[in-house]
């Protein structure tokens, strides 16, 4: 029962890490088309190993499923630890960027 728990924690992880590398991508993108897109585009840039590192976590939680169930709880944990990370990022930089319309 704990490696569906561990399971499912990590592969939430993983759709909310890759949540803030696609949402980083979108705004670098939208920023590299238009005129005096550079300060945006730079934010971007200093904002991809946060990205990465958690977007990795997250799959060697995922990883750390197939083991036992101490294993399990290591997944659970790293696993909700980065998810934590990727959802707060994601957050701040959707807020640094929401347009009113």
């Amino acid at each position: 029962m704990i490696n569906v728990i561990a399971v499912i924690i990590a592969i939430a992880s993983v759709l909310a890490s890759l949540a803030h590398v696609g949402y980083l991508a979108l705004l670098n993108n939208a920023a590299n088309k238009r005129a005096g897109g550079a300060p945006v585009a730079q934010y971007v840039r200093s904002r991809w190993a946060l990205a990465g590192g958690t977007s990795a976590a997250a799959l060697l939680a995922w990883l750390f499923t197939s083991g036992g169930t101490g294993m399990d709880i290591l997944a659970i944990i790293v696993a909700a630890g980065s998810g934590a990370v990727a959802t707060k990022a994601l957050q701040s930089t959707q807020a640094r960027y929401r347009s009113g319309g």
